[in-house]
């Protein structure tokens, strides 16, 4: 029993509770924290409004049962049965029984969805949060919403000022801009600023913001012999130039986009490639890519006509960035598919808002926001830019490059027609007119011989910049020969020059998604968006592929429902027919994809259309093939009968056939693919009454937010409007972006931001510590390029960021909270950084950057629908944890343990737990034990035994110096030593054991997941 595991770590609890002395900070929480507000006024607030104020609230024409539930008093106080609600306390609560339909049954009309049910279950449980306001008044009570007066009335509605920098008493303190700040607050309540920390403390700290690892011990012994004054200066720089930088960072941006790789729900179906959107973030980091340019490159990447392009392989960076938009849950098999959209575009406008905003846009689609200058026509004017967008699959590698191509191959197709026209002469060339198809009326959706050049839209190349015209020249092959031919009709056709393009998707997907299956990256031509008034849709078309009607915007069929929106185009019938009957009244557009290396010709979208309308259509296309075969029969006897011309002509279709071949060769057929947007039709969207999808209301023009620009429509030239939603976002009269973003800085940093609610600027948040401080580094950034490493550097060099973490008494009792930086509170490590401090400390981390994601391991607890079918090594293969896969349904245990978030919304600041859990984790954990065995194993090899030496105080002080960046004291290694020695380790099993204990034990030591 003397040497078993559990007995020696227990022998080390001096040890243990010597290095976990560390002071970390309080953080109770009000009663309800902005978090829980937030949910409660987008996922409770609304169902009540929605289903129970007709009959239980103060505009309830009769108040039933006694019943207000408008209030959170008049819930407490309840009706005829008694309180309503008991916080925290689900299963008592009246409420959740009558909408579990348990006793009572409400709402009347029909049990609500279990995802709503456990919503409020989940409200309750929090203890029923709701926020602190005014009584609710009945319509001819209430208040005008003055959306100007609040903006007015709220601090950071106003414009950035640019603070003088304020004068100090003691200015040798101030190594900065920033300490002066710090300072004369500090100095005005009477509170000197903590001493610096110590050097060793100062590297760990700037290696794990700056990098997200520690400094190895070869390297913190670098930076202590570099006694210069710059030698901060030096290792700031060497961290920020690293690749690590970007994996650090990059993480934080991830948790603001609620990045994962499933979608969640039932089956936690795949998002398919969404790891090159995870690697142009740190790819873009690592290259300080201006902030400015960073919000075009998400908001409207595929817009730009000047896009960023990788330095190495000259590949579009910029259309990635809109992948941001696409990384959040979506639902297979929705019912009502209209409310699925305007559940999605809630999130997407949730997401942005808050990103690169720091406002809640999102709790306005009911009803005016509640406290902030922001109204529902706001939110609905930002949904108008999500309705002229669309989801696509885009071939980032060769997307660039092969838009050249295209633009190539159309000036060279339009300079032969020109001189083949001008050499057979004006009466060969006049193929008719364009068939009709006015016949038809309103019935017709598209008609590609008449389309706007605007509305033509396709994702890829492949079907030209135009339709191809009734009576224009074509160049074909008949059997390996060119030949011109009269077109007979107008048409969308896919061009053979692109045939063979291969598109490299993530391996190991599992293609429930039955759009997947189809070869439609950078092959697909899009209709523009149109209103389905009739079920009964018919597509002329000839050669082979699928059609696709993508309803709401509806892009998952994984399930039972919406398999009618796919239709096989099989070279048989030039009538394809889609019964849409149970969308009529929705918004959709169709997708053509041709089959791989087949023809494709559309030519007209109709709804409603009568047989008798139908062979119209065909007799009008009759005429129009006999008109084009008279002039077929004379460019065919021109390049035929033996003269001169007829050699100049046969010459130049051969040149053209030979220029074209010569262009082709420069295709990049092979690319990867990301998700992305691409613009549709433009269009407004309705105000959704109470945000209910079933009932909208009036048109609300696209605009920005009306506090910040007023409410007129935005002047927009074509598309979405995205392009000028990210102008707007960027514009310097904005006074929410670059505060939001230097306030994520300083809060990443320094472990609080100057506005502690990170992704709340608004009422419900909290006010600024330092209001001035907060807008001269915004205005600092703007000057500044807008650059993050520069905003980083100026940080980390001021004294405040380089404070210890040890209090004055007297500090602490005048200021509790450290609201005025008088010391740096200690901060704990995050999930990530943790696990990747254990591979880094024991040899295991893998530097290999990019690509696609480990997959999770899957421990025996984790199962259910959409389990991976592959369980990852346990280690991740030694790679990062930015590189390991996010499952939205089977996230890792270990770092939910350490607050890792749940990708559902943005999340700026994550929560700072401790829980028994945590202890348990690092004490159990399989990989936590292998990495400790590992770092042991390591340890001995680098510090052999030799006979008379000194090894075990080496080994120690090394391991010390790995694990926490400073020697240890005495004490400590006397301790450590002594703990060896007294062990059996007469062979080298029983020696890798004792050192791996020991290993194990400074893993659980609150001073390895704590910065000082």
């Amino acid at each position: 029993m003397k040497n078993s595991p559990a007995l020696r770590a227990y022998s080390l609890l001096p040890t243990l509770l010597l290095l976990s002395i560390i002071s970390v900070p309080s953080n109770a929480a009000d009663a309800s924290s902005p978090e829980q507000l937030e949910f409660f006024e987008k996922q409770v607030r609304p169902l009540l409004v929605e289903h129970c104020y007709e009959c239980h609230s103060v505009d309830a024409v009769k108040l039933q049962a006694g019943l207000r539930v408008d209030s959170r008093l008049s819930l407490l106080q309840g009706g005829d049965s008694g309180a309503s609600i008991l916080p925290g306390d689900v299963d008592g609560s009246l409420l959740v029984e009558a909408i579990r339909f348990d006793s009572y049954e409400m709402p009347p009309k029909g049990k609500l969805p279990d995802s709503q049910i456990q919503a409020i279950e989940k409200w309750v449980e929090m203890g029923a949060p709701w926020p602190d306001e005014a009584p609710p008044q009945s319509d001819q009570q209430r208040e005008v919403f003055d959306l100007q007066q609040r903006a007015a009335d709220h601090w950071a509605w106003h414009p950035i000022a640019s603070p003088s920098v304020p004068d100090v008493q003691d200015p040798a303190w101030p190594r900065s801009d920033i300490d002066r700040f710090i300072l004369n607050r500090l100095e005005a309540s009477s509170l000197r600023p903590a001493v610096d920390t110590d050097r060793n403390a100062l590297a760990r700290r700037l290696y794990f913001d700056l990098i997200g690892l520690p400094p190895t011990a070869d390297q913190l012994q670098e930076f202590l012999d570099d006694a210069s004054d710059r030698a901060t200066e030096r290792l700031v720089d060497r961290l920020l130039d690293s690749p690590q930088f970007g994996e650090r960072w990059g993480r934080h941006w991830l948790d603001l986009v609620r990045y994962a790789e499933s979608r969640g729900h039932e089956f936690d179906n795949d998002a398919r490639d969404a790891y090159q959107y995870r690697d142009y973030v740190i790819r873009g980091l690592n290259a300080d890519v201006p902030y400015d340019q960073w919000i075009r490159e998400h908001i409207a990447g595929d817009l730009l006509e000047s896009p960023r392009l990788n330095p190495e392989e000259n590949y579009n960076e910029s259309i990635l960035g809109t992948g941001f938009w696409f990384l959040g849950e979506w639902v297979h098999s929705p019912v009502d598919i209209r409310k699925d959209e305007a559940d999605r575009f809630d999130n997407m406008i949730d997401v942005m808002s808050k990103t690169f905003l720091g406002v809640t846009v999102a709790c306005a689609r009911c009803h005016d926001h509640k406290f902030d200058a922001i109204s529902t026509a706001d939110y609905y004017a930002f949904s108008g830019f999500l309705q002229g967008s669309d989801f696509r699959e885009v071939r980032f590698e060769s997307i660039h490059h092969n838009q050249q191509i295209a633009n190539r191959l159309d000036e060279l197709d339009a300079k032969y027609r020109s001189k083949l026209s001008a050499a057979l002469g004006p009466e060969l060339v006049g193929a008719g007119t364009s068939e009709s198809s006015s016949t038809l009326g309103d019935n017709v959706l598209v008609d590609y011989a008449t389309i706007r050049e605007d509305a033509y839209l396709q994702n890829g190349f492949i079907f030209g910049s135009q339709p191809r015209r009734a009576g224009q020249l074509q160049l074909v092959d008949i059997e390996g020969k060119p030949r011109v031919q009269i077109a007979t009709t107008s048409a969308a056709v896919n061009d053979p020059f692109w045939n063979g393009l291969k598109s490299a998707h993530e391996k190991g997907i599992h293609h429930r998604n039955a759009l997947d299956k189809l070869p439609s990256v950078g092959r697909t031509l899009r209709t523009p968006t149109f209103e389905l008034t009739h079920g009964n849709v018919a597509c002329r078309v000839r050669g082979f592929g699928h059609v696709v009607a993508c309803v709401a915007s509806h892009r998952l069929v994984a399930g039972p429902l919406h398999g009618e929106t796919i239709r096989k185009i099989d070279g048989k019938n030039s009538w394809i027919r889609l019964n849409l009957n149970r969308y009529v009244g929705h918004r959709l557009h169709l997708e053509f994809i041709p089959a791989e290396g087949q023809s494709l010709e559309v030519s007209l979208v109709i709804q409603k259309a009568t047989p008798e309308q139908m062979k119209a259509v065909e007799a009008a296309e009759a005429m129009q093939v006999e008109a084009a075969s008279v002039d077929q029969s004379q460019i065919d006897k021109a390049l035929s009968d033996g003269t001169q011309r007829a050699s100049d002509l046969t010459a130049l279709i051969a040149q053209w056939a030979a220029d074209r071949s010569q262009l082709r060769k420069q295709i990049r057929y092979d690319s990867r693919v990301a998700m992305a947007m691409m613009d549709g039709t433009g269009e407004d969207d309705h105000i959704l009454i109470r945000g209910n999808a079933s009932k909208p209301g009036q048109r609300e023009p696209r605009h920005f937010l009306t506090a910040i620009s007023g409410n007129q429509p935005m002047e927009i030239k074509r598309g979405s409007g995205r392009l000028e939603l990210a102008k707007q976002i960027n514009d310097p009269n904005n006074p929410l972006t670059s505060r939001v973003f230097v306030n994520r800085v300083w809060h990443h940093l320094m472990g609080r931001g100057i506005v502690p609610t990170t992704d709340d600027f608004g009422v419900l948040g909290q006010r600024p510590t330092h209001p001035e401080l907060l807008d001269h580094l915004a205005t600092r950034f703007r000057a500044d390029g807008q650059s993050l490493k520069r905003l980083i550097r100026y940080i980390v060099l001021s004294r405040t960021y380089q404070m210890s973490s040890h209090a004055d008494p007297a500090a602490v009792a005048a200021d509790p909270k450290n609201l005025l930086w008088h010391h740096r509170w200690p901060k704990r490590l995050v999930g990530e950084a943790i696990r990747d401090s254990l591979l880094s400390i024991s040899g295991r981390l893998d530097d290999a950057m990019y690509g696609e994601p480990i997959p999770i391991h899957l421990t025996g607890f984790m199962d259910g629908r959409g389990r991976p079918g592959v369980s990852g090594p346990i280690d991740g293969n030694g790679r990062r944890s930015i590189y390991i896969s996010v499952r939205r349904n089977f996230l890792s245990p270990f770092m939910l343990t350490f607050d890792t978030p749940v990708p559902f919304s943005a999340m700026g600041r994550r929560n700072v737990s401790n829980v028994p859990a945590q202890a348990l984790i690092l004490m159990n954990d399989p990989m936590v034990v292998e990495q400790a065995k590992l770092w042991a194993e390591q340890t001995i090899q680098k510090f052999p035994q030799v006979e008379d030496s000194n090894v075990h105080r080496e080994r120690v002080i090394w391991m010390y110096q790995s694990a926490f960046a400073r020697s240890p004291t005495a004490e400590e290694l006397d301790m450590a030593v002594q703990f060896i020695e007294s062990q059996d380790t007469s062979d080298a099993s029983a020696e890798l054991a004792i050192w791996a204990d020991l290993a194990h034990a400074f893993i659980n030591t609150k001073e390895f997941i704590f910065l000082r």
